[in-house]
């Protein structure tokens, strides 16, 4: 079985789900990319999550589970911590699905967990056994209180929000200057040289690169092998590309099976499937606003 294929059939059509976001505000803002709040009421959910960074997601609804990148499957819990995965990953859940979470940014990862992303990478946690008593314990009762219809998705989002506020823990501050450093190497181009990265680290080359596997759970080459993906599948899902964008992209990538190759492993889609407008929960996921690094 390959990668992304989960036993039993294709991905769930757009049109059998609802998803709101919420943008993060205030002092959340940079440790949460975006708030979502997911719902499908089908026997049973698939669809894939592309390569992230981490999140702290509530399933009052479903039970399922994450299909592994090395192989495998982790069971889903109500309270739950998607660790960094360095490859798109297929999920599956028996429905009804309602899904309450925030997408982390690297520095929300490290301040709320403490947690070596590559040495988590690529699981799905029972965020209990993971984070303070309290965001396990208040998950579920958020959970029982959504079911019950006395809490709203909108009310677990602003929980979310403070439990994580209240828990995060900065880096030390050269830490910050180096996760700000690699956010701008990233956004320079969608393919930037290394040797740039480590010209403007404080660190030395070795300090620089453990750094990065810690903090973004990869090495700074498959780091920027990633972006590139995620950053060309944000620009594939618009309606229309500019004679610079198409340029840009031609230049970052061999050729056109290189490209495809290359959205498959990171994304879990083609060029084709990306333009159609069929996936609103990855097409969000992978907007331009939800891959910054550190503001």
């Amino acid at each position: 079985m390959k990668r992304h294929e989960l036993r039993g059939g294709e991905l769930t059509p757009p049109n059998r789900f609802e998803i709101d976001y919420f943008p993060p505000e205030g002092p959340v803002a940079q440790f949460v990319t975006t708030f979502y709040h997911f719902r499908c009421d089908d026997p049973v959910v698939r669809d894939i999550q592309p390569a992230a960074v981490g999140h702290l997601s509530l399933f009052p609804y479903g039970k399922g589970r994450m299909s592994l990148p090395d192989g495998g499957y982790d069971p889903s819990h109500e309270v739950n911590l998607l660790t960094p995965f360095s490859a798109a990953a297929a999920f599956e859940v028996d429905g009804p699905f309602h899904a309450i979470g925030a997408a982390l940014s690297p520095l929300g990862w490290a301040a709320l967990t403490g947690m070596h992303a590559q040495e988590h990478a690529n699981r799905l946690y029972n965020a209990g056994d993971w984070l303070p008593e309290e965001i396990e314990t208040n998950g579920k009762r958020l959970c029982e209180e959504y079911r019950n219809g006395s809490a709203a998705g909108q009310d677990l989002v602003a929980e979310l929000s403070r439990m994580i506020v209240s828990h995060a823990r900065l880096p030390r501050r050269k830490h910050l200057e180096l996760l700000s450093v690699v956010g701008q190497w990233l956004t320079d181009s969608l393919l930037p040289n290394v040797e740039d990265l480590y010209a403007a680290s404080s660190f030395s080359r070795r300090q620089t690169q453990r750094l990065v596997q810690q903090y973004f759970g990869v090495s700074p080459v498959a780091l920027r092998r990633k972006y590139r993906a995620l950053r060309a599948a944000a620009m594939l899902s618009r309606p229309q590309l500019t004679p610079e964008e198409e340029a840009r992209l031609a230049e970052s990538f061999y050729d056109q099976p290189h490209m495809i190759h290359e959205l498959r492993e990171f994304v879990g889609r083609t060029p084709t499937r990306l333009a159609d407008g069929e996936s609103p929960y990855l097409s969000e996921l992978i907007d331009g606003k939800n891959l910054r690094e550190l503001d």
